[in-house]
Order: C-alpha cells, then structure tokens, then sequence
C-alpha cells in the first residue's frame, strides 16, 4: 500500500522535494541529485511546463524507491491523470474532502493544505494523515505550536511555503514532522551543483535540529 511507502519514505528523509518550472529533460538529473543525497519524496507542480511528461519520467526511474507525485493538484480529473501518468503522491493547495478521498480510491496518497484547525480536522475526516501547512509565511511557530497541540499524535504537518535551512530548527521545535521545500531547493536554471548543495544544506539543517 501506498501508505507504508510513504511512511518508509518518510522516515528516512521527511523532506518534499518540490520541482516547480522543470522541464521534462532536466527532470531525470535533478532527481537523481536529490536522491543520491538523501531525498525520497519527489514533487512536481501541475503548473510545471509538461507537468505529467516529467511525473511520467521520473516515476519510470525512480518510482519503485521514492514516492512520486504533483503539486498543485485541484481537480478530480488530475488526480486521475496522476494515477495514468504512475504517480503516488497528490499534494493540493487547498482543503477539499472530495479530492483526498479521490485520491484515496486510487490507492494514491493525499497531502491537502491547511491553514486552520477547522480546515485540518475537515481533512483528517476525509482519510488524510499528512497535512500541508500553506502557507507557512502566514502561520508562524507559535501559531504551529498551538496547531499541533489539538491534533491526533498521527497527524504528520508540513509547513510548506518560504521555508529554508535557517527556518527548520523553529519549525521542528513547534512541532513540525517534516516540510515541503520549493525555491530554497530548486528553481529553474540553477545548476545540478547548486541544487545538491542547497539539498545538502537543508538536510543537514534538519539532521542537525534532530540530534
């Protein structure tokens, strides 16, 4: 299942990559160079140029040791494009039940945003055990704090928006499970050898705050 995938994949890096602007032919080497440092759960927004062609290539590469999937998901439809394309993972800007429980009956798994604790346990209702915090500019540590402290101990937040190495240690010490990093990771035109140094930076950020 899905869900213990992601789990695994979790626990040995709680960190999304998110792809946002790759193109279908950088999409292999900058997966690749995340990987090899440590990341398991790749992310490619919809608003990406040939979202799907991208999704499609790195899940034949990687998709048997990493959990896949897109951004930006807003639609029913997409989430079965996603589920066409090979993909595992539906990270959604927004709180729809209809749209996690879709996501669901394809034995795909659901990552909704949420911005207040009535949006979070709306989205718990639906089946969703992993909650994107978006975005994160908007509600800081203090405000996480109290977040977390209402929810179900099984919940897994991540802030997501904004975030970068000097960022983390906060947001864990508030009770933030994992994150979802964008621009501070990968942005389009960067080189390989800058975004393996921003992955590496960011991991060791996260290790460090777990020691």
């Amino acid at each position: 299942m899905i869900k213990n995938k992601f789990e695994l994949a979790f626990q040995r890096c709680p960190l999304v990559g998110i792809l946002r602007g790759i193109r279908p032919s950088e999409a292999i080497d900058v997966t690749e160079t995340l990987v090899s440092v440590g990341f398991k759960i790749i992310e490619v927004p919809l608003n990406s140029p040939e979202a799907l062609k991208s999704i499609e290539k790195i899940v034949s590469k990687f998709g048997d040791s990493c959990v896949i999937g897109a951004g930006t998901v807003v639609s029913e439809k997409q989430v079965a494009d996603l589920h066409n394309a090979g993909a595992a993972l539906v990270v959604s800007p927004h709180a729809d039940p209809e749209l996690v429980e879709k996501t669901l009956e394809y034995d795909m798994y659901p990552i909704p945003g949420i911005a207040t604790p009535t949006e979070a346990f709306r989205m718990i209702k639906s089946g969703a055990t992993t909650l994107k915090i978006f975005p994160s500019e908007l509600i800081k540590p203090k405000q996480l704090s109290s977040l977390v402290q209402v929810l179900p101990k099984n919940i897994r937040i991540l802030p997501v928006g904004g975030i970068n190495h000097e960022k983390i240690s906060d947001y864990l010490k508030a009770g933030a499970h994992g994150f979802g990093l964008g621009a501070s990771l990968y942005q389009p035109g960067l080189e390989i050898s800058t975004v393996r140094k921003n992955a590496v930076t960011l991991i060791k950020a996260l290790r460090l705050d777990q020691d």
